[in-house]
């Protein structure tokens, strides 16, 4: 029944138009297409792990950083830009299925994906302990970071790399997995950035780029804005990126630089495309940018920098004589391998773009004896509207009603995710009077989650005001640290 209503909400009124025919026919070198996601992957790593010390410096004033080397000495490790899809990759490598059903989903978070993660990605972990499941963990209506949390940004730039040339499955492929955290606005920049990093195999001009990305886009949603707002500041002030970082700030620093601005998609949108226009196509500058842009940039940094890898290309990057060390140290994602690397995580998503590019009709053919790649060049566009109203609040109702109704006379986890439903969609007080002791056994029950508890009371304002004032209209206390 859960996984029927999760498929059931997945689908309602989301969905653009259907797709498209394949506007042309391209004809990649095979070495050259796999040397392009090997660029991207690297480019990817550096942007993310280079631009870790510099996360959250910069909120009201840019950064200084003037001279930049990209080098990993120690090589890469796991950190939530990429290890939440290497998670997935690996999987999809394994199993040949491009998208895994919402049951092995959930099964890899809950082996994989315990430590190490903030905002959207922990609540949705969270709120799996209580047998929620994908989509529904990244509902507007039951996850209250999913709103404005970048995880439809740092967690898609792999599925973009595994559909090479394929704007719309990009897509596709990629909000199958980061609507498990994210819905609305931040699943248009999973669009926005899939469809760009496809796009860049074929497309090596910027300007034109930016016009697929928002092709892909919902026109009337904010991330579509954000997007026409940096272009017209770059050609206010086309040499003064400050300019446009301030004039960003001042558009959409809404909540005082705290975690709403610094987590949010607008901001950090802003500055993976600044990071683009700035960059002019080279790298180095195109991180540095991104670093002094500010706010979450380590995620920006690496979504900018996948795009401008895939166009160069690993073997230009090697031409550099950057220090690289082909290691993925293996740090907090349990039962996952302790001896990855570089190589063989890019070996992944190489397997399952070939596997992806066959099943969408493209072909290896020989011409002169070279071996070629023929990709039939989709035509991007909104795989998902923005959902109206966003949080879909009475359908959500409607769907989950029966599970909450239910889940009060079942077990321990039923209760408290019927519990915690009603919390979230206002339907606790009318359960409190018509049902006391089911409704206390719920409220008992959810009790026995304690982390899930801490999340609830830890929720942002101003989307988790409403989950964290009924949590203590019903006697549902913020938890100890000790708790667990």
């Amino acid at each position: 029944m859960r996984m029927a209503i999760a498929l059931a909400l997945a689908l309602s009124g989301c969905s653009g138009p259907p797709a498209a025919p394949p506007g042309r026919w391209v004809e990649i070198p095979a070495d050259e297409l796999e040397d392009r996601v090997r660029g991207g992957m690297l480019a990817q790593f550096l942007g993310n792990l280079n631009g870790l010390p510099h996360e959250m410096k910069y909120i009201h004033d840019p950064g200084q950083v003037e001279r930049y080397v990209p080098a990993l000495p120690d090589g890469a490790w796991t950190d939530d830009d990429t290890d939440l899809e290497w998670v997935y990759i690996s999987e999809m490598a394994r199993t040949g299925e491009a998208l895994l059903p919402p049951e092995r989903i959930a099964e890899l978070w809950t082996r994989s994906i315990n430590r190490r993660i903030w905002c959207a990605n922990l609540y949705a972990r969270q709120l799996m302990d209580v047998g929620v499941r994908p989509p529904v963990t990244g509902l507007i209506a039951v996850n209250p970071w999913s709103v404005f949390n970048i995880s439809g940004q740092f967690i898609c730039e792999s599925f973009g790399l595994a559909a090479p040339g394929l704007p719309r499955t990009a897509s596709e492929i990629g909000l199958h997995y980061t609507r498990v955290t994210i819905d609305g606005e931040p699943a248009q920049t999973t669009q926005l950035f899939c469809t760009m990093i496809a796009s860049a195999f074929v497309e090596t001009d910027l300007d034109r780029l930016l016009d697929l990305g928002l092709a892909a886009v919902d026109p009337e949603s904010q991330t579509a804005q954000v997007v026409r707002d940096v272009r017209a500041w770059h050609r206010a002030h086309p040499e003064d990126w400050r300019a446009a970082r301030l004039e960003t700030k001042k558009k959409y620093q809404r909540h005082n630089g705290e975690m709403r601005d610094r987590n949010g998609y607008e901001l950090n949108t802003a500055g993976t495309i600044a990071a683009l226009l700035y960059g002019k196509g080279d790298l180095v500058e195109t991180l540095r940018i991104a670093f002094n842009f500010g706010w979450d940039c380590d995620n920006n940094a690496a979504s900018a920098a996948v795009i401008v890898g895939v166009q160069k290309g690993r073997k230009c990057m090697d031409a550099q004589g950057w220090t690289v060390k082909d290691v993925y140290r293996n740090t907090c994602r349990d039962g996952m391998p302790k001896d990855e690397t570089i190589t063989g995580f890019t070996d992944k998503v190489w397997t399952v773009a070939r596997s992806v590019l066959r099943s969408r009709g493209a072909v290896e053919v020989e011409r002169a004896g070279r071996k070629l790649w023929r990709v039939p060049v989709e035509t991007p566009a909104p795989v998902q509207l923005l959902p109206r109203p966003l949080d879909r609040r009475d359908e959500v109702r409607a769907l989950l009603l029966p599970e909450i109704e239910s889940g009060l006379r079942g077990g321990p986890a039923d209760r408290a995710r019927a519990a915690y439903y009603a919390l979230a969609l206002g339907d606790w007080t009318r359960l409190a009077k018509e049902r006391p002791e089911d409704w206390a056994a719920g409220v008992a029950a959810l009790k026995t989650f304690p982390s899930l508890v801490r999340e609830i009371h830890n929720a942002p304002s101003p989307s988790g005001d409403a989950i964290k004032a009924a949590a203590r209209a019903a006697g549902i206390e913020k938890p100890p640290a000790s708790a667990k």
